[in-house]
């Protein structure tokens, strides 16, 4: 394997794990603020797994969150792996593409 590979790999990872705590920390905070009302009627009716919204497309996200839920992420915005990966390793956004 390849130096630089392997050097970004293993900061790829570092950064992953990161996220899982972060979303796990946010996971638990918003299921606490929202009493444990995280899935709307749909997302309860088609099993899906509440911890899940926080990571994916805001699309998905949003068809199967509670109002509470959507009410809590504008409070505390939801942050997906592409932006914790710019803000872990301080890349701007605008750079992103």
């Amino acid at each position: 394997m390849s130096p630089i590979f392997r050097v970004a790999a293993a900061q790829w990872h570092s950064m992953r794990k990161e996220y899982e705590n972060f979303r796990e920390g946010a996971y638990r905070r918003a299921e606490t603020d929202c009493n444990g009302a995280l899935l709307n009627a749909r997302g309860k009716a088609r099993g899906v797994d509440a911890y899940s919204l926080f990571m994916g497309t805001e699309t998905r996200a949003l068809a199967y969150a509670s109002e509470e839920l959507v009410e809590h992420w504008s409070r505390y915005p939801r942050m997906t792996l592409a932006d914790f990966e710019r803000q872990w390793f301080n890349y701007p956004a605008e750079d992103a593409a």
